[in-house]
């Protein structure tokens, strides 16, 4: 846990750098987060994280997706270069997805989130409920 600390402090002291010296106007972090902070890019990529998958498997794995923003969404993430599209030449077509190395790099970050997700909910759920009390 100290190790966390530390990093965190080293992160800290890295940003405060760079907003000193005017380096967040353009900040790729922000770039970066407004394609993979959406709704459904981390559940896509989470998704596509245990193999490549044919357009209506992960219709069906992220079912409350629709059709037009699973198609765009794959196209943003295709477009970022974190997930690859592959069409066979089959009658009819097939289309398969799957993630990049790129791509692949962002399944350890996620992880992260997620635990500290799952072990933070129920403190952000207090909170919730004592700020909306107030």
């Amino acid at each position: 846990m100290q190790q966390g600390r530390d990093m965190a402090s080293v992160y800290v002291e890295r940003w405060n750098a760079a907003a000193a010296a005017g380096g967040t106007g353009a900040c790729p972090v922000r770039d970066v987060l407004d394609r993979i902070g959406n709704k459904w890019s981390m559940l896509l990529i989470m998704t596509l994280a245990s193999g490549a998958k044919r357009f209506n498997q992960l219709h069906r794995e992220v079912p409350d997706i629709s059709q037009k923003m699973l198609t765009q969404t794959l196209r943003e993430l295709q477009r970022d270069g974190l997930v690859s599209r592959q069409v066979f030449d089959t009658k009819p077509p097939s289309v398969e997805y799957r993630l990049t190395p790129l791509g692949h790099s962002l399944i350890e970050p996620f992880g992260h989130l997620i635990e500290w997700a799952n072990e933070s909910i129920k403190t952000i759920q207090g909170s919730r409920a004592d700020f909306d009390r107030t």
